[in-house]
Formats: C-alpha cells, structure tokens, sequence
C-alpha cells in the first residue's frame, strides 16, 4: 500500500528502487543518512520485496524523518519503479541512487554545490570494487580527471564521454521537472530508461560531469546477471543506436551496433559463463547469415568453458592489463579453473 505523499519541498531526492536486496540496502543507507540535511529527502520506492527489507527499511525510517518509503503492491519492472521513484519525490533534483552501492561522506555535499548551479543534469563518477568492497577494481569508472561542464551543443561531446558510464544508474542526478515532461514509456524495459530520458532529445541547459569518484560500485552484484548476453550484446547496443540525432562517432565511442558480430567478443562473454548454445539458438543463430558465420558462433558456445576462460585470463595479463574489471569477471565466472575445480568437487 502507498503512503500518503508527502508536500514538503526538497532541493534533492536521493531515490532508491529497490526490491529483495535486505542483504545489502543497509549498508548503503548506512553511508547516506550522517549525510542528510534539512534540504535533502531520502525516498525508498519497494518493489514488492518478498524478503526482509520492508522491516529494514521502517527500522531506518523510525530514526530519519526525512526517509520516506513507498512499498507497491506489485514489481512494476526496473525502468517503471526507476520513473515512478522520481514521480514519488519532493526533490528539485533527483538522484536516481543504487540499493547495493555506497556514497562516500563527502557526496552529498559535493552533489548540493553542484545542483546549485542550476545544471539539467549532474553526472557523479564513481570507483569501482568488488562484490564484498574489498578491492578496487576501477578508480575512476569515467575516465575524468577533472570535472566538465558540457553545453546543449555539446550533446555529442557529452554522449562519447559518459554514454558508457551512464549503464550504471546510480551516477544520474536530474532535474526532477525535466525527467517529468520527457517520454519514459519507450524506455520500459530497456533497463536504461534514464539513458533514454537524457538523450532522446537536447538537455535544455548544462550538464556537469563530476570527475571525484563519489560513489563506491559493488560490482559483479547485479540482479540481471542472467540476462549478460541479451542486455550487452542487443539491448544496451539497440538504445544507444537509437538516438539517430547524435553522431555516429560518439556513438561508436559507447559501443559497436552489434557487438555479437565479433568472434573475440562472442569469445569472452563464453569465458566469463554468459554465452552458451542457448544463447547462440535464442539469439544469434537466425541473424548470422552466413554459414561460415554460424559455425564459428556455434563452435564458440561450444567451447570447454575453462579452456576459454585460461586463454582470456591469459589475454588480460598479457595483451590488456588495463581490463581489469574484465579479469575479475574471468576470476569470478563458473568456469575460472578454481571454481570449477570447487564446482566439480562439490558434485562428487
């Protein structure tokens, strides 16, 4: 059931979607309530969790007036509950924050100066760590070093710089107003809808991209893991390629229009235990229209999956030391010679 809405009028929402994520959402309200002022609102929208974080949340909700938590009586979908977060806020701005993922003590502050300034829209780089925090992976996942203030113009500019970062959600901080007026529904089920409502026109005003990494990303811990080859080989591509207006460079710069094209990528993904005869039979065999083509996207699925992981592994210590996310998805996958050799032990 819906809580009354509350009228009181914020200058931020830090509005969370969250849904069976009990495990987590603690310590990332951890690191945000010492933050909160009188002028920022902290908004948990639930969609329809059947674990333990309605309980959770209320224990927090009892010592913070300014937390306000929206409990739907169905899962509405990612981009649904994402847009009807902002829609539940009393923000001027809304930063559209992650249920896993922590801020550091600083943010909220850095966040207040930043949207002072009036910008459409505030992009807040973060570090990137793995699953348990204990080491980091990226230290800056957009490549900044110094932060930059791009004009409406400046669209593609600002596309080739963050469009890649801009997968994660939980670095967007928009004016509420303009997510309100701009078309949403095209963008459920992409999983990306704020990509959607940044881009699918001209930002009316600036926007800044933060280059102090302000948020910690608990990374290898996201809920649509099962879905790596479906979101990354067509969904993400077809959303980024769909914004016709922006150029073709700056989109090239996010990602290629069809990724599964690539042997070497069809490769990795088969490494990281993503890619499988399922996926080559669900998605690529009816669009690879050479035979040639078909054989070599079928052999790979077929390949032993830790002959494929030790030879990307290999890849990543030699040729691409800089891929260093990219070697602990290899180290983490089921077919990382460890695991599987855990895997293989446990089933006896």
């Amino acid at each position: 059931m819906l809580e009354e809405s509350c009228e009181r009028m914020y200058e931020l929402t830090i509005a969370i979607t969250t849904r069976n994520r009990a495990a987590f959402i603690g310590q990332t309200l951890d690191s945000i309530l010492p933050q909160l002022t009188d002028s920022v609102q902290l908004l948990i929208l639930d969609g329809a969790s059947t674990d333990a974080t309605p309980e959770l949340v209320r224990a927090y909700q009892r010592r913070c007036p300014q937390l306000r938590y929206v409990r739907l009586a169905r899962n509405g979908g990612l981009d649904r509950d994402f847009s009807r977060s902002v829609e539940e806020s009393s923000g001027r701005y809304c930063w559209l924050m992650t249920d896993d993922d922590l801020i550091r003590p600083e943010a909220v502050q850095a966040v207040l100066r930043a949207i002072s300034a009036n910008h459409s829209l505030v992009i807040v780089n973060a570090e990137v760590r793995n699953s348990d925090l204990s080491k980091v992976l990226c230290a800056r996942r957009m490549a900044l070093h110094e932060d930059g203030v791009f004009t409406p113009q400046q669209r593609d500019q600002l596309f080739a710089t963050a469009g890649d970062y801009l997968s994660f959600i939980g670095g967007v901080v928009i004016r509420r107003s303009l997510w309100i007026e701009r078309h949403k529904e095209p963008y459920f089920g992409s999983l990306f809808v704020h990509v959607g409502v940044i881009f699918q026109a001209a930002l009316p005003g600036t926007a800044l991209a933060i280059a102090e990494p302000l948020i910690v990303i608990r990374f290898g811990n996201a809920m649509w893991r099962p879905q790596d080859f479906e979101i990354w080989m067509f969904k993400w591509p077809r959303l980024v390629w769909s914004f016709e207006d922006i150029s073709e460079a700056a989109r090239a710069a996010v990602c290629r229009p069809e990724p599964w094209r690539r042997p070497s990528t069809l490769w990795l993904f088969r490494a990281k235990g993503s890619y499988s005869l399922y996926d080559y039979r669900t998605w690529l065999v009816g669009r690879l229209a050479s035979r040639t083509q078909r054989a070599l996207a079928l052999l790979i699925a077929c390949a032993p999956g830790v002959i494929a992981n030790l030879a990307a592994l290999l890849y990543c210590s030699t040729v691409r030391r800089d891929m260093s996310i990219g070697r602990f998805e290899l180290i983490s996958s089921r077919f990382f010679i460890g695991n599987w050799l855990r895997n293989a032990h446990a089933k006896g």
